[in-house]
């Protein structure tokens, strides 16, 4: 019995570590992609140049390509990593485009209710604009550079980081020493928490931790991020139209 519990302590807490190490993986490949992107640009464009949309829309992009090879395909050297693990199985379906607007307003919901709690400690500010690298820039051609980098190119990045390659092997490191339910419980609260962080804003990371934990219950259902990323199109969709058409901000 004693080196039963011992064993399980052990293997516990290598899960624990791994986990860890995953979440600090992640987190950190994003920000060193963009600190590198950024970095090179401006130093080769100038601070102006690099202002301009196009531009803007280039440092996005390239800052996803990297954080990809970083946290996906750098590892899938040793561990590899195929579609199915990334909730890329197959094709959309009739499934995963219905539950989209359903997700939605389970999200805004969900945001909702948080964002009102967090409204009681006066250090938060739930109106703060989040800057996207756009704002001026909001007619004729920069608008279509800004949708195509916001509400497409971003949720197809964010959600096969996060939601497909993230919440996919912690789910499946702590099926090892939980329950099914606990370990979905507590790897959507950790890949949730960790995305919210990356925004680097409280009232930004308090709405997308609302709705990660809707992606990742997306994703338990489906079995993929088909769902995750309309849904997360569609609220950046939303987003773009009233900052970058209504103006509204």
């Amino acid at each position: 019995m004693k080196k039963f519990k011992l064993s399980s302590k052990k293997s516990w807490a290598k899960t624990s570590l791994h986990v860890f190490g995953m979440l600090i993986w992640v987190a950190a490949s994003v920000i060193v992609a963009q600190l590198i992107v950024g970095k090179i640009m401006v130093l080769i464009l100038g601070t102006e140049q690099f202002l301009q949309p196009v531009w803007t829309a280039i440092y996005s992009a390239l800052s996803y390509v990297i954080a990809m090879i970083l946290i996906i395909l750098i590892p899938s050297i040793k561990f590899k990593t195929n579609r199915n693990e990334l909730g890329l199985r197959g094709s959309p379906t009739w499934t995963d485009i219905g539950l989209a607007p359903v997700g939605f307003v389970i999200y805004l919901i969900l945001a909702g209710g948080i964002t009102t709690l967090f409204n009681l400690f006066p250090w938060f500010n739930a109106t703060e604009i989040q800057e996207l690298g756009f704002n001026v820039y909001v007619i004729g051609f920069d608008r279509i550079i800004a949708f195509i980098t916001l509400v497409i190119v971003a949720p197809i990045m964010e959600e096969i980081i996060f939601r497909g390659w993230l919440y996919g092997k912690i789910r499946e490191r702590l099926a090892l020493n939980f329950s099914n339910k606990i370990s979905m419980f507590i790897s959507i609260f950790l890949v949730s928490l960790l995305f919210g962080i990356v925004h680097l804003q409280w009232n930004v990371g308090v709405n997308v931790f609302a709705m990660s934990i809707v992606l990742c219950g997306l994703r338990e259902i489906t079995g993929t991020i088909y769902s995750g990323i309309l849904l997360h199109m569609l609220k950046n969709g939303v987003a773009f139209y009233l900052l970058y058409v209504l103006g509204v901000g």
